[in-house]
């Protein structure tokens, strides 16, 4: 064979076994070689919020953290972390539009744990309710190793708004020995929804009123319900809830303070709970009835008599009678002023009757009313229509003057017991003997 050939296969030979070490070269590294794709810190998260505590925050709001949490996926420790947001122009650094916003960390990051920037944005009052893209860069530094590191990254986040929850009752004033319907409000006045509003009655003898020092006087009535699911209350809004409580009476003229436990989720999807407390005025019952009403004669004068009967708990206040006429009849509108109307104790009246022109005998239609005021002030009618006869009046003789003064004196005397039962004859105080000088001679 020819030298030459010789020599160019034996070199050819050799090559195959380098050309074929070669493409190992660029298929596999050799071990502790990173691949140039893979970085030391990945983008985990971005919210409004803390490390700690995401947050509720709408337009308008000033200085709210805004947190980017990371992961340290490299193969050492790393420190010196500084962080730069660029967000839309909607949210701006606190100490201005122009300014950038920065954050910094003095912890180490270790290998294989999370560490987060919080940043702090105002947000403008034109900024909606939505989602909106942003980005950050961060420098750092590994341990042992020279040199800033740099990554940027991509991500979206979030307005979320704000839930602001308050509850008030529809029915400010209930009332004692009744069985009361109540309704109650609650709203939402901020910018995010309340999603899957659950409100639990609290201070009953399931909750609170175990305690040994009870702040509300809830436990002493009787609520029909004490649990509502009211669903999603959107921003803006409000939804009600209804039931009965029975006050007893015992309880009067007195606020009644309704605590609620309220829980739902927030624009986050984190459960929160709080207490919000409504409250009510318990109004004492004055429950008046007319009865006993008829015609005598006083002194030569047709007068309306009758009493007023209150089954209920409580004062009626400035009380009045007025006698009306109804129908045909001639009667005259008067009214006679008779103070407090008290429970359980007959309250008597007596009206003359004054008539247009010549009172007509016979029967006459009227109507007795009464009206009065509660505790709270809030003025009541009661009426009571019936037929009263007027009669011809009876002969002037002395018995007939006697028994019509003997009548007279006993409305003056209850009448004027009543006024000093309550202490209201003036100079004269209840138990004592009014005290008259004597004249001593000069």
């Amino acid at each position: 064979m020819d030298p030459v050939k010789l020599a160019f296969l034996l070199v050819l030979v050799c090559s195959i076994p380098v050309f074929h070490a070669y493409g190992q070269l660029d298929d596999k590294p050799p071990q502790g070689i990173l691949r140039s794709g893979i970085v030391g810190v990945k983008l985990l998260d971005a919210y409004f919020g803390t490390s700690t505590e995401k947050m509720e925050v709408g337009p308008g709001d000033k200085n709210v953290p805004f947190t980017v949490e990371f992961a340290n996926i490299g193969t050492t420790d790393i420190v010196g972390i500084k962080g730069k947001m660029s967000v839309p122009t909607y949210f701006h650094s606190p100490q201005g539009i122009n300014y950038p916003i920065l954050a910094d960390s003095n912890a180490k990051a270790t290998l294989g744990s999370n560490f987060h920037l919080t940043f702090y944005l105002d947000i403008s009052e034109g900024a909606l309710i939505k989602t909106y893209p942003g980005s950050v860069e961060i420098d750092y530094s590994r341990l042992k190793s020279s040199g800033v590191r740099q990554n940027s990254f991509q991500f979206t986040f979030s307005l979320p708004g704000e839930s602001i929850v308050n509850l008030k009752s529809l029915t400010p004033v209930i009332t004692s020995i009744t069985n009361n319907d109540v309704t109650l409000e609650i709203s939402n006045s901020g910018s995010a929804t309340l999603s899957n509003v659950d409100i639990v009655l609290q201070n009953t003898d399931t909750s609170v009123s175990s305690a040994s020092v009870s702040t509300t006087n809830v436990e002493k009535v009787i609520f029909d319900q004490n649990h509502w699911k009211v669903g999603s209350v959107e921003p803006n809004s409000a939804k009600t809830f209804s039931f009965n409580v029975f006050v007893p009476e015992s309880l009067k003229n007195e606020p009644l303070r309704i605590p609620m436990k309220i829980t739902y989720f927030n624009a986050h999807g984190d459960k929160q709970s709080l207490t919000r407390v409504a409250d009510l005025y318990i109004n004492g019952l004055v429950k008046p009835s007319i009865y006993g009403v008829k015609v005598i004669e006083l002194s030569g004068k047709k007068t309306l008599i009758g009493e007023i009967l209150n089954e209920g708990n409580a004062d009626g206040l400035f009380g009045f009678v007025k006698l009306q006429p109804r129908g045909d009849s001639n009667i005259r509108e008067s009214s006679q002023y008779i103070d407090e109307i008290e429970p359980d104790s007959p309250v008597p009246f007596n009206i003359p009757i004054e008539s247009n022109g010549p009172l007509s005998f016979g029967e006459h239609d009227v109507r007795v009313l009464v009206s009065y005021k509660d505790a709270v002030r809030d003025e009541h009618t009661i009426t009571y229509d019936t037929t009263i006869t007027i009669n011809p009046f009876a002969d002037n003789t002395d018995y007939g003057s006697i028994i019509g003064g003997l009548i007279f004196l006993a409305f003056v005397i209850a009448i004027g017991y009543k006024l000093y039962s309550k202490g209201k004859i003036p100079f004269i105080k209840k138990g004592k003997t009014p005290y008259v000088s004597e004249k001593t001679e000069s």
